[in-house]
């Protein structure tokens, strides 16, 4: 296992850390699944409130290993009570059955209302917290735009990011790195999952990462990044910590080029320059197309209709209205730089993506 150093925190996290938002069926395989973490070399383990009884089964599953074999974060929500985040803290620390929490994240901070609650309001709580022990260090996850990223960033008052990034989602780029610059901890949010579906992806894709799969490829493409400290690994039980060895030297660059060749197979790929927003009917135009994207290119259907479907069903941690609520105002047409006839690619998305809602892997 490598480690690196978790930007001005100076903890040495390895570079896959143990995420718990999956591992719920019950506290053995919590338990199983910590042990084997920590036999692989993961010494950083990460859980959050809202994450049903990952707290419980997480202070269970740590209570017989020896506290310095493992750094801890947990997330709670943004607020405006002070008082209520610090019961939250409270709390936390005692279903985890620790003294202190090495890294406390504002768990979706993904609106610009969110960065107000915490400026005016937790952020007092927990710099009362780092000032009695309780806690350590203060970052926040995010699902937001890269503006308000950027904001959060700017203020200051966080040591670390939480934040999603991939070779088939670089919109956050310019976070990570202003990040950089503010010597923050760079942690990636479901490199696996979230950036493709790529623990099960279609054969178009297998071939062009070959020889390597398509997750060891992401893999190695943010770690090539040294701004990036660590990768949620979010295993629902021992046997999903399938480590990747990336003690061996093995270039990528060819299987980047072959995907970007790949591109070229659709006259229609949207750039991704957000020119198009805002839109009237509050369609989140550039992820819809982007879904468009991997799945022409890169037959990525499978993880289109898995991220599409979640549009009027994940609030703001996935806003948007679908395609199908396109007017044909033609708003957006003009500032389009690539000329591409979006009404017309949107229902094309709608009716290719469009499925039944999903639901948050944590909700009953």
């Amino acid at each position: 296992m490598q480690y690196r150093r978790f930007g001005q925190t100076n903890l040495p996290y390895s570079i896959f850390s143990l995420g718990t938002m999956r591992c719920l069926s019950s506290p053995q395989v919590m338990q199983q699944t910590v042990n084997r973490a920590i036999e692989l070399g993961i010494n950083h383990i990460e859980t959050a409130r809202s994450y049903g009884k990952s707290e419980e089964f997480l202070g269970l599953a740590l209570k017989g290993i020896e506290r310095d074999r493992f750094f801890l974060t947990t997330k709670l929500p943004p607020s405006l009570d002070v008082e209520q985040t610090d019961r939250f803290i409270n709390e936390s620390l005692q279903r985890l059955q620790v003294d202190s929490i090495d890294s406390l994240a504002i768990h979706g901070l993904n609106t610009w209302e969110h960065l107000d609650w915490v400026e005016n309001g937790c952020i007092k709580a927990i710099k009362n917290a780092i000032a009695d022990g309780r806690v350590r260090h203060v970052g926040f996850s995010t699902h937001g735009s890269l503006d308000l990223i950027l904001a959060a960033i700017k203020t200051n008052l966080f040591e670390f990011v939480n934040l999603h990034y991939s070779f088939f989602f670089q919109r956050n780029a310019p976070a990570i790195k202003l990040a950089h610059q503010k010597d923050m901890g760079v942690f990636i949010i479901s490199p696996a999952d979230k950036a493709g579906m790529l623990h099960t992806p279609p054969q178009t894709l297998i071939d062009l990462c070959a020889p390597i799969s398509p997750l060891e490829f992401n893999y190695r493409f943010l770690l090539s990044d040294p701004r990036i400290t660590t990768l949620s690994i979010g295993a629902a039980n021992p046997e999903e910590l399938n480590l990747p060895n990336l003690d061996e030297a093995v270039s990528i660059e060819g299987a980047i080029d072959r995907l970007n060749d790949r591109k070229a197979i659709d006259p229609n790929q949207c750039s991704q320059c957000f020119a198009c927003l805002p839109c009237p009917e509050s369609i989140h135009i550039p992820e819809v197309l982007r879904l468009r994207n991997l799945a022409i290119a890169y037959d990525m259907t499978q993880f289109g209709e898995y991220r599409y479907r979640m549009f009027e069903n994940a609030g703001h941690w996935f806003p948007g209205n679908k395609a199908n609520r396109c007017t044909d105002c033609g708003d957006c047409l003009p500032r389009c730089p690539e000329e591409l006839e979006i009404p017309k690619l949107l229902k094309e998305t709608h009716d290719r993506l469009n499925g039944k809602p999903g639901r948050r892997l944590w909700q009953d």
